[in-house]
């Protein structure tokens, strides 16, 4: 994965406000075919395991992500970047947001599901080592679309686990 150093831009992260909703909206509508309407935001929202985040960069939205909370994975719902910010690094910021909630114990995971269509999405999350999983045959209401699961696994700091195996080595 891409260090801090690699972005083009640095965006602060933070949980996604009412008032953000009119430039959530506009990145949505510019990045997808079929893109969710105010009411779909606020009904996701209102979930107790519903979390919705910007990156915010030059005091403007320039991504967003909605993500559920589950037992032992979090669940992306809905992710996008403004064009005009993409491949500078905004996504990776809000992945590398993702990856820190995960940890061995609880939630190791995160998923979500990529239209067969949407190959931009597909590469961004594969070279944020992101794998396909399976494919879940007509999976979208709008088309007859196909739908690819791609999943993130917790990796362990190899630091901490060198420590830890080295106090194993000492003890025995």
């Amino acid at each position: 994965m891409s260090s801090k150093t690699d972005f083009d831009i640095s965006v602060h992260i933070r949980w996604m406000i009412r008032r953000d909703m009119p430039e959530v909206l506009d990145i949505e509508k510019s990045s997808f075919e079929f893109p969710w309407s105010e009411e779909d935001f606020i009904r996701c929202l209102r979930q107790r395991n519903c979390i919705g985040m910007v990156a915010e960069y030059d005091e403007r939205v320039v991504g967003f992500m909605i993500y559920e909370l589950h037992k032992n994975q979090l669940h992306v719902l809905n992710f996008s970047v403004r064009p005009d910010a993409r491949r500078r690094g905004v996504g990776q910021q809000m992945i590398n947001k993702l990856v820190g909630k995960l940890s061995q114990q609880r939630r190791n995971r995160i998923v979500l599901e990529i239209r067969e269509t949407n190959l931009a999405a597909q590469l961004f999350f594969r070279n944020s080592d992101f794998m396909a999983m399976s494919v879940l045959r007509d999976y979208y209401d709008d088309t007859t679309e196909d739908a690819y699961v791609m999943q993130y696994r917790y990796k362990a700091d190899v630091k901490a686990l060198d420590a830890v195996n080295r106090i194993a080595r000492l003890a025995g």
